[in-house]
């Protein structure tokens, strides 16, 4: 039974996708009880034709995924608050089911502390969800819901009291990491996270490296993190721990090359307003399985 939350749904585009923009906001006018009422904002390019009723917002250039996604939540008024819920979903993406949106009032009516919740993302053909889709180090069983620290992107729920506290999504960063960074500053101010495994998003299976700015933005955005939220002394053990994740990796010799021009352009360029969380949230990070040193 719905719990009177509103729902609406953020979805940007490059205007490249349109069957599968339609088909996804097909997917949201299915979905049971009230009506989701979508915008979709085409970042630096025209929108492609989309059904009666969905709103469009059409940026003269590409403001990135964050910067982007914030526009769409200023189109629900300051901050979103003209809903209780957005829904931040790809624009080739697709929702498995009917009751997600459902679902999702459910969860926030009975958990005043939720604020985040991040969807599982299945192939569509295969259903498999690759492990770098589970927002959590113990990915191995992505049938498990739990606690987790950060959220997927572009499949996820967030209440929008959350963004009326801390902010929206880190326009700097224009790729790569922002869902962290406002996962962070969310569980600073006492929100919590949940990853669903019933609420599904289908999603063909890609690699993230298939954007040519893949591992600049990583490694950059990476250091921007670390330097906006930690405290100063986990700043180097954070950042170290990384280095050495990356150089077993063993990635190819451009790649790496991207990645210490990256790493480097994040010391040396601004990175925001820097917030450091608490040393509790460093404990409540830790207690959900994930310190901020990894």
């Amino acid at each position: 039974m719905s719990s009177g939350m509103k729902v609406g749904a953020v979805i940007i585009t490059m205007g490249n996708r349109p069957d599968e923009l339609r088909a996804l906001l097909d997917s949201v006018a299915k979905q049971d009880g009230d009506r989701v009422e979508a915008v979709v904002v085409g970042n630096g390019s025209p929108v492609p034709e989309v059904p009666d009723g969905v709103r469009t917002v059409e940026l003269p250039e590409n403001l990135g995924i964050p910067g982007g996604r914030n526009v769409g939540i200023e189109a629900f008024g300051p901050g979103g608050t003209d809903v209780d819920i957005l829904l931040f979903l790809d624009d080739d993406g697709l929702l498995a089911h009917h009751d997600t949106a459902e679902l999702c009032r459910t969860a926030f009516a009975d958990d005043p502390e939720l604020g985040i919740i991040s969807f599982r993302i299945a192939d569509p053909d295969t259903g498999v969800t690759q492990r770098r889709h589970v927002p959590r180090l113990r990915a191995a069983d992505p049938m498990r819901s739990s606690r987790v620290t950060t959220f997927l992107g572009g499949a996820n729920a967030v209440r929008t009291k959350v963004l009326a506290e801390v902010g929206g999504l880190p326009d700097e960063f224009f790729y790569a990491h922002e869902e962290t960074d406002l996962a962070w500053r969310a569980l600073d101010a006492g929100w919590m996270i949940d990853y669903r495994s019933d609420m599904v998003l289908y999603h063909p299976t890609t690699a993230p490296s298939r954007h040519a700015v893949y591992h600049r933005m990583v490694a950059r955005n990476r250091v921007w993190l670390a330097r906006r939220n930690l405290p100063a002394l986990l700043v180097p053990v954070y950042l170290g721990v990384w280095v050495l994740l990356t150089l077993v990796r063993r990635p190819s010799r451009p790649a790496l090359r991207a990645w210490l021009g990256g790493f480097k352009e994040g010391w040396t360029t601004a990175c925001g307003p820097r917030r450091p969380m608490k040393w509790r949230t460093v404990w409540r990070l830790t207690r959900l399985g994930r310190p901020p040193v990894i």
